[in-house]
């Protein structure tokens, strides 16, 4: 595998180069990522930190409002995802609807 530690300019780099090209035009035109729930995002990611709904209410509010925004009651507002996506270190795509 010495193409991974190939040198700058050299024959093994330039092959490297053209197979990561194509390694992506192929994911590009045959691989689709699921949309993801942000709700299940941030259920996932306080299961990995061990945080319960709880610990949330100091970001969030209320326990009701934790409650609402967890079991989709209510709608995450754009200050409550950027408090999240903060907190979580999420990337922002996240709480964005499909286009």
């Amino acid at each position: 595998m010495n193409i991974f530690n190939a040198t700058e300019d050299s024959p093994e780099a330039e092959e490297l180069e053209l197979l990561l090209v194509l390694i992506k035009d192929y994911e590009d035109k045959h691989i689709t990522l699921p949309e993801l729930d942000p709700i299940d995002v941030i259920k996932l990611k306080m299961k990995e930190h061990g945080i319960k709904a709880k610990d949330l209410e100091a970001l969030i509010g209320s326990k009701g409002h934790v409650s609402s925004i967890l079991s989709g009651r209510r709608e995450l507002t754009l200050k409550i995802a950027q408090k999240l996506k903060n907190y979580f270190q999420l990337p922002a795509d996240i709480f964005m609807p499909a286009a």
